[in-house]
């Protein structure tokens, strides 16, 4: 590594290490090969995953960036290394559905791949301690996390991103099903996407197969023990590959 130096751990997540460098305006984030499911009760290391998360990633924020939605991405660095500014992230989960699956159809009589027009948007409080709850506009209230101008921003600003991702990913032949985002703010106060955007975080159908399992290129494939995680993951990257330029190293 070269225009940084990797400092103290600053958190470790599921799927992340994020550590200070010398400059405190940039942070390094480390992609693992860490696989979970239900809230870490299912867990298996996957060799080249993080790599292709970090890969997938930095070139989805790209391709946001190049649209004009601001996110907390710099650049790479080596195969897992992602270099972003720091940022305080709301404690929220944001939801974007087009179609239903998941929960969603666990929770609501809703047919699995019904489409959802307009995209329906849930909010879910980040908190493993206690199972990343739905919140209903009470419990939102409640919590306080938000103003209610801060929350028509993050909504507005998922709304963008699924405005950005949808079309890129049908251009590749992929349905974008549904993707969470956490979102926060920069020290100058800018609302941003952070985190990641990848197979880990949303559900990605491949158009062309009408198989309910065979289709399933995203962590849908860890959690229901169908095998080729790393596989599909490496298709959608190369998919991704042939509308988005190489990513930008850091430095």
């Amino acid at each position: 590594m070269t225009a940084f130096s990797i400092g103290a751990l600053l958190y470790e997540g599921k799927a992340k290490r994020v550590y200070a460098t010398q400059d405190p305006d940039l942070v390094a984030v480390e992609y693992k090969d860490d696989a979970t499911a239900f809230n870490a009760l299912k867990k298996a290391q996957l060799q080249g995953k993080g790599a292709l998360n970090c890969r997938i990633s930095a070139l989805l924020f790209e391709a946001l960036e190049a649209a004009g939605v601001p996110t907390h991405y710099l650049g790479v660095e080596g195969s897992c290394w992602m270099l972003v500014r720091p940022v305080a992230v709301i404690p929220l989960e944001v939801v974007i559905r087009n179609r239903a699956a998941g929960s969603l159809c666990r929770e609501m009589p809703i047919a699995p791949g019904t489409a959802l027009e307009p995209p329906l948007l849930d909010l879910y409080y980040k908190d493993d301690a206690y199972g990343d709850p739905f919140l209903s506009e009470a419990r939102l209230a409640r919590l306080a996390l938000v103003t209610a101008q801060q929350r028509a921003d993050l909504e507005a600003l998922a709304h963008r991103v699924n405005g950005v991702l949808r079309p890129l990913f049908a251009a590749v032949g992929l349905e974008l099903v549904d993707f969470k985002l956490e979102l926060g703010f920069t020290a100058d106060q800018q609302l941003v996407v952070a985190d990641e955007i990848s197979p880990d975080t949303c559900r990605l159908w491949d158009r062309a197969t009408e198989d309910a399992s065979d289709r399933i290129l995203d962590k849908d494939r860890f959690r229901q023990d169908l095998g080729g995680v790393v596989e599909a993951y490496g298709e959608v990257l190369k998919r991704v590959q042939g509308v988005c330029p190489s990513p930008r190293v850091y430095g």
